[in-house]
């Protein structure tokens, strides 16, 4: 699977850039989603709509979502996260969040999403290039 960006039509007046990009990759049975931004009300459902797709094409086991590079989260973003839980989990698979940094994961921790996912703090060991 090729690597696809976010290229999010709101930006940031301030500094001009895009608010969020996503690259993807397939390793076997996973489906690897990399986030660089802000995962807010502004690029939810641009992030849900990528997300949907890729895992219509994909089909796969695992969904990981490496957040290393996000650096803000809100209830939105927490909706989508917890929509695409949801959808893997009826199909029998799973999701598992990868390297989020402390204030992400203190929001993951407050939603209480640390108690149904799986979150790795430094990745799993398998973290395909290109990842990270």
């Amino acid at each position: 699977m090729a690597e696809r960006r976010i290229n999010n039509p709101l930006r940031n007046n301030i500094e001009g850039v895009f608010l969020l990009q996503v690259f993807f990759s397939m390793e076997g049975k996973e489906l690897w989603a990399r986030l660089k931004g802000e995962l807010d009300m502004h690029s939810a459902d641009e992030l849900r709509r990528e997300l949907e797709a890729s895992l219509d094409h994909a089909r796969p086991e695992v969904l990981l979502l490496d957040m290393e590079g996000v650096s803000f989260i809100d209830s939105s973003g927490l909706g989508v996260i917890l929509g695409r839980y949801r959808r893997l989990k009826k199909q029998g698979g799973r999701m598992v969040i990868c390297r989020p940094k402390p204030q992400v994961l203190r929001l993951l921790q407050l939603s209480g999403l640390d108690k149904i996912m799986t979150i790795e703090a430094n990745g799993p060991q398998n973290n395909p290039g290109g990842i990270g």
